[in-house]
């Protein structure tokens, strides 16, 4: 399968890497703007919350550039800020104080490139998650899939349940934050689970 790179991807792009086939990680395509590439959803005492990671376009050929060569912006404070977002909504939950240092120096270190710092952070959820996928980049443009028909959104336990309904296919943070060793329980669980329909996606 061909996914593309995400910033702290929903839960339903790791529904792939359970299998533990290889998962190529598109880097030729032309980024796309206003997608999981630079934006992820968390929860929050006010329901979903996006964090976008600012790009920096004076590189771009006409409104175009390969993902691989996807700058990150360093005229704002957002990791600071995006950090900042993440502490809040999950200071609470179970397991965010025994986590947070598993993930906390990834967003005091400086990234260039977009794709290297998604990448560190899946790596480190692949890690907590105990799964051992064989990623790669891709060697030229392959396209990208939508995992979510091969997955299904369990419920379980969030931070703000008692405030808002259950939230599905949110970052993985949120899963692992609230469940802890038991995520990839959830996870093999919604690979499993014949899925429902699926309103389009932000994968392509």
């Amino acid at each position: 399968m061909v996914l593309p790179s995400a910033y702290l991807p929903p839960i339903s792009w790791f529904s792939p890497l359970v299998k533990g086939e290889l998962v190529l990680i598109e880097q030729y395509e032309n980024y796309h703007k206003q997608t999981l590439r630079n934006r992820c959803t968390i929860d929050s005492p006010n329901g979903p919350l996006s964090l976008s990671i600012p790009i920096d376009r004076s590189t771009f050929v006409e409104g175009k550039c390969q993902m691989k060569d996807v700058r990150i912006s360093t005229h704002t404070d957002w990791q600071r800020q995006h950090w900042y977002a993440i502490e809040t909504s999950y200071y609470n939950s179970p397991f965010f104080e025994y986590l947070q240092d598993d993930f906390r120096p990834l967003y005091e270190r400086h990234w260039t490139y977009l794709i290297d710092f998604n990448e560190a952070l899946i790596c480190q959820c692949c890690q907590l998650l105990g799964l051992q996928p064989h990623l790669q980049r891709t060697t030229h443009y392959c396209g990208v899939e939508d995992p979510l028909p091969h997955f299904s959104s369990i419920p379980y336990y969030q931070v703000f349940q008692q405030k808002h309904p259950f939230l599905p296919d949110l970052s993985i943070i949120d899963l692992i934050f609230n469940m802890g060793n038991e995520s990839i329980l959830i996870l093999m669980q919604g690979t499993q689970q014949q899925p429902p329909l699926q309103s389009p996606s932000a994968y392509s």
